[in-house]
């Protein structure tokens, strides 16, 4: 099979694109054809080295797919040849990533693709948007009364924290820089929209929701704590989700008198029931049209290599040059 891996962590030229022994199915495993993949972040940090756990050597990059079953293992049920199926949590804890032609997967990580909807936009939603039900649902607890603030909505996680706080009825203030993207996260459903590019964001924030919001999901790698604090409402919780070498200064007073709560998280150490769950919503909420993928690009798995560099030029340099997700296709 045709697959994008590294022999040893490096810069995106580390990435090769050639082909590798089709992988075998063990006990509880599927065999998918894979029909696309979308790059994250994390892919880029165990490309470059991120030295989290043992890579298998040669190393499949990518943690998202979605494609068709070609075989079943022993011991699984519920799934048959020629199912259409989507999942994530691959390429993590020292599993073998997804950009390859064909992925052997834990029957327990993999989910039916909802009809009518494409490879393309479950592989560019899985991760982003577990991670955004896990940290709205399990962590922030959000209600349909609830007012969430969410630092660049035109962004792969950003864009599923909106869709998915509306479809669960909340009020949604977004940033985006540029009008561009401001129209973007119009279409996708939010209250408000706020160029953080022009004048005083926290003024904005405030004008809008005097008493504070009760959500605030932070996708900045260096998170700005105060600014934060100073939008939360009384008892109301934040959300962080990147930057794992970030040491930012945090108001310890302003949080804890107003009875504030801080989550931290990474969607992969969820166990397989609790995906599960964020799984059965995201069908539904695809089947009816309440969320949608954001993609900004679809590139063929041999341009491997480069859709690594964009993404390293997105959140690494914080170019912010894409809105949405770069998918790839075997």
């Amino acid at each position: 099979m045709k697959a994008a891996f590294i022999e040893q962590p490096g810069p995106p030229e580390s990435i090769q694109y050639g082909d590798l022994p089709d992988p075998q199915v063990g006990e509880g495993q599927v065999l998918v054809r894979v029909g696309a993949v979308s790059v994250n972040p994390i892919d880029t940090y165990l490309r470059a080295g991120a030295n989290y756990w043992e890579l298998p050597k040669p190393y499949v990059l990518g943690c998202d797919l979605a494609g068709t079953v070609e075989s079943v293992g022993p011991g699984v049920q519920g799934l048959s040849v020629g199912d259409r199926v989507w999942g994530s949590n691959q390429g993590l804890l020292g599993r073998q990533g997804t950009f390859s032609e064909l992925c052997a997967v834990d029957a327990q990580w993999l989910y039916p693709t909802p009809d009518g909807v494409s490879d393309e936009e479950v592989a560019a939603s899985a991760l982003v948007a577990i991670t955004a039900h896990l940290g709205l649902l399990r962590e922030a607890r959000l209600k349909a009364s609830d007012t969430v603030f969410v630092r660049g909505g035109a962004g792969g996680v950003g864009s599923m924290v909106l869709q998915i706080s509306k479809a669960l009825g909340a009020t949604v203030i977004a940033t985006a820089g540029g009008a561009q993207k401001a129209e973007l996260c119009r279409s996708l459903g939010a209250d408000h929209v706020l160029d953080y590019t022009q004048g005083d964001l926290q003024e904005k924030v405030l004008a809008i929701a005097p008493d504070g919001v009760n959500v605030v999901w932070e996708t900045l790698r260096e998170p700005d704590f105060d600014f934060a604090v100073s939008l939360l409402a009384e008892r109301g919780r934040m959300i962080v989700m990147a930057g794992r070498d970030a040491r930012p200064e945090f108001p310890v007073g302003p949080f804890y008198v107003k009875d504030c709560s801080l989550h931290g998280f990474v969607m992969f150490k969820a166990s397989a029931e609790e995906q599960r769950v964020c799984a059965s919503d995201i069908n539904h909420w695809f089947g009816s049209g309440k969320i949608r993928a954001l993609i900004d690009r679809v590139l063929p798995l041999s341009e491997a290599a480069q859709a690594h560099r964009l993404q390293e030029e997105h959140t690494v340099a914080k170019k912010s040059i894409l809105a949405g997700k770069i998918v790839l296709k075997p």
